[in-house]
């Protein structure tokens, strides 16, 4: 059997280029998309291969998917990643940047989702996680545009993993809270019960779990990755 090819959409920096090096650790061949070149290289570095484009960009998403195919000839685990979106005060956020947001947070991994799942139907089966947020359940003003359309995500995700289960390609997502590749703050650190940020490898550990096999019963869920932030049951 081919070595097994994960893709990290939004691997430049952060949640995703650890997630990424993590799946390179494990075994997968892994390919890296980003914006600003970074993951292009960190693919080349990990012994995988890179390429350089918007996940804003339905045709980077297509190019992306194409060369992981040309090259390898199958896709078994995606994650998709993404920056941060428009922010600010609810009222003032202009349908422009709304419209915006939706793209950054929900079309983004729809049309991922559509690209890659009939090539892992075909073959048995494959994985896709979704970099979400603790704000999907808790709603926090300071990310309005990522709540409410990851809010969405989340419910994508359900009807995408129960149409595909019987296929054995599964969806789920991970919802971080604060992460130590972002600026900590005082007032931020106080909310969380274990009284740190997480480690960007907390994550990654996560991601990998849920894109390998040995999740294999895993789908259509929602993995707080938080620290105790949030407070909903």
């Amino acid at each position: 059997m081919s070595k097994k090819v994960a893709l990290v959409v939004g691997g430049g920096s952060g949640i995703g280029a650890d997630a990424a090096r993590k799946l390179a650790e494990d075994g997968f061949t892994v390919g890296v998309m980003s914006s600003s070149g970074k993951g292009e290289a960190l693919g080349v570095e990990l012994g995988g291969f890179g390429f350089t484009g918007s996940v804003l960009n339905p045709a980077d998403l297509e190019a992306f998917v194409k060369l992981a195919m040309d090259k390898h000839g199958r896709i078994d685990a995606v994650v998709n990643n993404t920056g941060h979106g428009p922010k600010g005060d609810i009222m003032e956020i202009s349908d422009e940047d709304w419209h915006l947001g939706m793209d950054f947070y929900l079309m983004n991994v729809i049309r991922m989702v559509r690209l890659v799942t009939p090539i892992m139907q075909k073959q048995g089966g494959g994985s896709i996680v979704n970099i979400s947020t603790f704000a999907v359940f808790e709603p926090d003003p300071l990310f309005p545009t990522s709540g409410v359309f990851r809010a969405s995500l989340a419910a994508f995700t359900k009807l995408h993993s129960s149409k595909f289960a019987p296929d054995s390609v599964r969806m789920n997502n991970v919802l971080p809270g604060f992460i130590n590749s972002l600026p900590e703050t005082e007032d931020r650190k106080a909310r969380i019960a274990m009284g740190r940020y997480a480690d960007v490898k907390e994550l990654s550990e996560v991601v990998a779990f849920l894109a390998s096999d040995k999740s294999s019963y895993v789908t259509g869920q929602n993995w707080r990755v938080d620290g105790g932030l949030t407070a909903a049951v």
